[in-house]
């Protein structure tokens, strides 16, 4: 069951002549690895590092290096966002490889410290919990700055560099033979490659509408659920960590998924699914 509410406002953007820059896409091969794919984090990152240290014991029992794809949202929302910013810069344990795709968060945070986004409609996206991440108090330097401008200025200056650069290297779409990794989704009647960035990010009703005609098994978030789950050949992992506390992954290993979950009740109760028809992508 779809939870209710939780779709951000429409992103209007600012007067700027700067336009966003494109995404790149990846091809990559995952045949003979074990994959975990994690859903939307929003800050969180008690729930990340729990969820990773259910991964990493599960990997124990499986041969070869291990692939992390993360489906980005990592700001906004949750308590943590630059801590998890932080976390997701710095390397993979020994075994690992981590790949992190651009949610729409990601974009409106660069589209506001870029100058294309009012800082009122990031705001309402979740914008004024990662500000606190970073130890600004927004409502604080609104009493000290009167100027819309400098108020800006203050703020972009106080996003580390390194954390601004991470985020514009994010990939937003990875390929890996009949799987698709994507923040939110595809339009099915276009081929791969002829998707926009903005439905990658934001798409919904094009693509539950249309999912019945996908050529290729989509593992996506952005829209938050209930609990992982399976719609034809489109999983979704978004299960609202920020307002749930449960962050979720999928296990991709042997043509068969295994989803587990930060919410103890439900990884005891879902064991290995039934993902008929899943192939490993090579």
């Amino acid at each position: 069951m779809k939870i209710q509410g939780i779709i951000g406002p429409v992103i209007r953007l600012c007067g700027s002549r700067v336009a966003r820059p494109s995404r790149r896409r990846e091809t990559i091969s995952i045949s003979g690895r074990a994959v975990y794919v994690i859903g939307d984090v929003h800050g969180c990152l008690d729930e990340l590092l729990t969820l990773e240290r259910i991964i990493y014991a599960d990997a124990e029992a499986l041969p070869g290096k291990k692939l992390i794809i993360l489906l980005g949202d990592y700001v906004d929302r949750g308590p943590a966002s630059a801590q998890v910013v932080d976390h997701l810069i710095e390397s993979c344990p020994e075994g690992f490889e981590r790949l992190c795709l651009t949610g729409n968060h990601e974009m409106a945070m660069l589209d506001y410290l870029d100058g294309r986004l009012a800082l009122s409609t990031w705001l309402q996206m979740g914008g004024e919990a990662t500000l606190l991440s970073y130890g600004i108090d927004i409502e604080h330097l609104k009493l000290i700055y009167k100027s819309r401008r400098r108020l800006d200025e203050i703020i972009r200056a106080a996003i580390p560099e390194r954390h601004t650069q991470f985020l514009r290297t994010l990939p937003i779409l990875i390929a890996a033979g009949n799987f698709l990794f994507v923040h939110a989704g595809i339009r099915p009647s276009l081929s791969v490659w002829e998707q926009s960035d903005e439905d990658l990010v934001f798409i919904r009703s094009a693509f539950f509408d249309n999912s019945h005609l996908l050529e290729h098994w989509v593992i996506h978030g952005h829209t938050p659920i209930d609990k992982p789950v399976q719609v034809g050949k489109r999983f979704n992992l978004d299960t609202g960590a920020y307002f749930t506390g449960k962050l979720s992954a999928l296990r991709l290993w042997k043509q068969k998924g295994r989803v587990f979950t930060t919410s103890i009740d439900y990884a005891e109760s879902t064991g290995t699914l039934g993902l008929g028809g899943f192939a490993d992508g090579a």
